[in-house]
């Protein structure tokens, strides 16, 4: 009985400290980050207003801002990121193996991703659905006229699985002319080797951009899923989880309570209420809680701005897509948009 009850004594032991063990190397992304000076963060391999290199080599785009915003909250300093463009193929094994310290990839939120694959997806930072951009001259206007259409498709995307799914629930039929890049898509689409784009919509308006003659298209008015997108990190480190979630729940508070990257000193030095004393760090501790100081929300701010001033000049009125907020703007302005309380 002696042996046995100190054989399972030795079995638990060993059991212990084996998840103690891989705890500890699960949840060192913080301070791999601070050794290192930089963040690590997996983006799109071009896609305009999301993340895409501009003429100087320069990543601008609303998840690449996501990026720099956590950089800006752990590093003092949103310039300090490397980016990695990867394929839809590559996003999930780059952040798996450890080649990434977040995903901010135009990347669907669902409930296999999230579940299944080691992965936590951090929040929303646009709502997206899926939708369809034909030629104006094939005289289609809607989605159901599709029927026997060739349609290009980016592969290992949710876009695949959802394209199959209204085909089929429609008795339609369609052949697939898959790419691995999105912006292979849109060449393809270009060239004649399909009649129809499908992609999520925000992606058409960017991809039509691309187009050797923009104005020759439309993207019908169907929407044929639902496409939370937002940043993704590796499960099993509960600290860096909550440091990306919070920094993008900071901006969308920060655009809430009306704090900009033009007022946030005055209001840090003044806060006009409870909240926003709490948000800027002037009132509690709530970075110290995640292992941050606690101005990380206003660097956040500071450096980057809020959600608001972010989504326009990326996706919105100051950018060339000049995509609506619609379901993206704040939850009191007529959108969806929300973030819990910074207390």
């Amino acid at each position: 009985m002696g042996t046995y009850k100190s054989a399972l004594m030795t079995l638990a032991a060993g059991t212990t400290l084996a998840f103690t063990l891989t705890h500890a190397a699960q949840a060192a992304t913080l301070d791999d980050v601070k050794s290192r000076g930089q963040l690590r963060c997996g983006v799109s391999d071009g896609l305009p207003g999301f993340s895409n290199p501009d003429a100087d080599g320069t990543w601008q785009g609303i998840d690449v801002e996501t990026c720099r915003a956590v950089a800006a909250a752990v590093l003092d300093d949103p310039e300090k990121v490397a980016f990695s463009p990867l394929t839809a193929k590559e996003r999930f094994t780059a952040l798996q193996s450890g080649e990434v310290d977040m995903l901010s990839r135009n990347t669907t939120w669902t409930a296999s991703r999230d579940n299944s694959m080691g992965l936590n997806f951090t929040g929303v930072n646009f709502y997206d659905g899926q939708g369809f951009m034909i030629r104006k001259d094939l005289g289609i206007n809607s989605a159901t006229e599709l029927d026997g259409a060739s349609v290009c498709v980016a592969a290992g995307t949710t876009t695949e699985l959802n394209l199959a799914d209204y085909f089929r629930a429609n008795d339609m039929e369609y052949q697939a002319v898959s790419f691995d890049e999105s912006s292979q898509t849109a060449a393809g689409f270009d060239s004649g080797r399909c009649d129809v784009l499908t992609s999520d919509s925000s992606q058409l308006a960017a991809l039509r951009l691309q187009l050797s003659e923009p104005d020759s298209v439309k993207i019908l008015p169907e929407r044929i899923s639902k496409e939370p997108l937002g940043p993704v990190v590796r499960q099993g480190d509960d600290q860096w989880f909550d440091i990306v979630k919070w920094t993008l729940f900071a901006m969308i508070n920060a655009e809430e309570l009306g704090v900009n990257s033009d007022n946030v000193d005055q209001m840090r030095d003044n806060p006009p209420n409870p909240n926003v004393a709490r948000l800027l760090g002037q009132d509690g501790n709530f970075g110290q809680q995640m292992g941050l100081t606690n101005d990380w929300a206003y660097r956040i701010i500071s450096e980057v701005g809020n959600y608001g001033e972010v989504y326009a000049d990326t996706v919105g009125a100051n950018s060339p897509l000049g995509i609506e907020r619609g379901i993206n703007a704040l939850w009191n302005d007529g959108g969806i948009m929300y973030a819990p309380p910074v207390r």
